[in-house]
């Protein structure tokens, strides 16, 4: 009886120690969670609002327009952005008269309130970095800040996809 309980807790411990590495290699490589702090995606997500992040996404293609990214805040490594792809490497972008321009072009941003306050540009996003600004335009530290600046792509960790706590959010982010 003591040698099948030996093997019995050999397998056990196996298991679990298989568990925990595809855990880690999910984790680091295909999705993670993350928390929202503070108001500047509101009213698109809210703060306190925990998200699953895919991270694999772009490995296979750089980020598109109007997509939620988390980032590695370029003054600070350590923390991390989440902010609304609005330009791409090679986009001329502007912000006159309360509105955002890219390439000449006004965009509908069915998603934000009011009127973005101040200007910007216009000036030409580097190739393989971003323009992200905050859905709270007038409350959101984005690309129009030196210390955020264009967003490098080394720096993008994922694509926000899911809000998965509150249960009442539960749902896929647009």
């Amino acid at each position: 009886m003591g040698n099948s309980q030996n093997t019995e807790m050999k397998e056990w411990i196996q298991a679990i120690i298989i568990a925990i590495i595809l855990a880690l290699l999910i984790r680091n490589f295909v999705v993670e969670i993350f928390q929202v702090e503070g108001e500047s995606m509101f009213s698109t997500l809210h703060d306190g609002d925990r998200l699953a992040v895919n991270k694999f996404i772009y490995r296979i293609r750089p980020p598109k327009k109007g997509e939620i990214i988390v980032f590695r805040y370029p003054s600070n490594p350590k923390l991390d952005y989440i902010k609304r792809v609005i330009a791409v490497g090679g986009d001329i972008v502007e912000i006159r008269d309360g509105k955002v321009f890219i390439n000449e072009e006004e965009i509908e941003e069915d998603y934000i309130f009011g009127d973005t306050y101040g200007s910007f540009g216009p000036e030409k996003v580097p190739e393989n970095h971003f323009f992200v600004l905050g859905d709270n335009r007038n409350n959101s530290r984005d690309s129009r800040f030196p210390s955020v600046g264009y967003i490098p792509f080394k720096n993008i960790k994922g694509k926000a996809v899911l809000i998965i706590w509150p249960f009442a959010r539960l749902g896929l982010i647009s």
